[in-house]
This record gives C-alpha cells, sequence and structure tokens, in this order.
C-alpha cells in the first residue's frame, strides 16, 4: 500500500516537471505582439484608478434592472434552501435504512 502511494506521488510529481511546448509558443508569439512591451499588467495604487472612474454612470433603468435581477437571484437562492427529497422519498429512504441498520451506522 505504501508502495503504491509512493509510486502515484512520484508520477504525480515527474507530470508537474513535463514541458508544454503549445503554451511556450503561445507565450512567445503574444510577447511579439506586444512589441517588447511588458506582458504582465503593472500593479498601480487603488487610489489613482478611483480617481479615473467616472461617478454616475449608471441610469435609473440600469439600476432598476440590477436591483430586479439581485431580487430574482434571491428569491431562487430561497426556493432551494428547502428539502431536496419529496415526504416519499425520505420515507422509503428511512425504511431502508430501518431495514438495514447494521449497514447504514
Amino acid at each position: 500500500m505504501i508502495r503504491t502511494g509512493f509510486s502515484i506521488a512520484l508520477l504525480a510529481l515527474l507530470g508537474a516537471c513535463a514541458s508544454f511546448p503549445e503554451v511556450d509558443a503561445a507565450q512567445a508569439r503574444f510577447a511579439q505582439s506586444a512589441g517588447g512591451a511588458s506582458v504582465t499588467p503593472a500593479l498601480v495604487p487603488i487610489e489613482g484608478l478611483i480617481a479615473q472612474a467616472v461617478p454616475g454612470r449608471a441610469t435609473a433603468a440600469a439600476r432598476d434592472a440590477l436591483a430586479g435581477r439581485a431580487a430574482g437571484l434571491r428569491a431562487r437562492a430561497v426556493a432551494m434552501r428547502g428539502p431536496v427529497h419529496s415526504p416519499d422519498t425520505r420515507a422509503r429512504l428511512a425504511a431502508a435504512i430501518a431495514a438495514y441498520p447494521a449497514k447504514f451506522n
């Protein structure tokens, strides 16, 4: 059992060392298309981004649509909180468990 676990772990580690030429080629093409620019996004302070934000872009219609969508999602969430099985199914399951107590306990 230990030998099998060790073998599986070794195979998983060897798989992590594999190279993926398709990914490397895609990254190289992307770097070339960027014209030498950095391919990773620059980290900037959040204050500058907030200062660039344009206030008041949401219209009343957009706010109402978003509120309606949120209400619909909340209603779906409430509906999902109910029981999973019908009372008949729950009774059948309880009877099966009672019939074979050693199997389920």
